[in-house]
């Protein structure tokens, strides 16, 4: 029983040690406190803009589904039924507005940064495959070289190693 405990432990730190789950939790913290800015933007500056057409938060703009819609002193819907769509509008521009930051702060730039990469390790792939071709040159000059001295020698037996054909 005690060993199954350290195999569990023991998977469990494994998994703990993955890089992909600190990167995870990394995401998880850096998505939240990115949420409180999207939802600041959208109250401090969307809400304002679209209150000047109209009322500044975005959820106080519904429709009656039935009518009539009546609310009392709380707020809550005696009779109708009421469509929210400011809500939904609100939603949309805090998504959108997230979807745009995330892509220009963060994917675009390190798209371009992983091809400027790949672009560097694609030219040094390149230079060491021209070095390699060229260490092959040298060698097989250095074999033409060697076999034009072997073929003016007097013959078999006149180098060290050479009398073979």
């Amino acid at each position: 029983m005690s060993e199954e405990k350290e195999s569990v432990l023991a998977g469990f730190k494994a998994f703990l040690m993955r890089g992909n789950v600190i990167d995870l939790a990394v995401a998880v913290v850096i998505g939240a406190a990115f949420t409180n800015v999207v939802n600041s933007v959208v109250k401090g500056l969307i809400n304002p803009v679209v209150g000047a057409f109209g009322t500044q938060d975005l959820n106080q703009y519904s429709s009656c589904l039935k009518s009539p819609c009546e609310t009392n002193a709380a707020g809550e819907v005696t009779s109708g039924i009421p469509i929210m769509w400011g809500t939904v509008l609100s939603a949309v521009l805090t998504f959108l507005i997230t979807a745009a930051v995330v892509y220009f702060l963060m994917v675009l730039p390190m798209s371009k940064y992983l091809a400027r990469r790949a672009k560097q390790q694609a030219a040094k792939e390149e230079v060491q495959e021209v070095l390699e071709v060229s260490e092959l040159e040298v060698l097989k000059e250095i074999r033409d070289a060697l076999l034009a001295q072997r073929g003016q020698g007097s013959g078999p037996g006149s180098g060290p190693g050479l009398d073979k054909p």
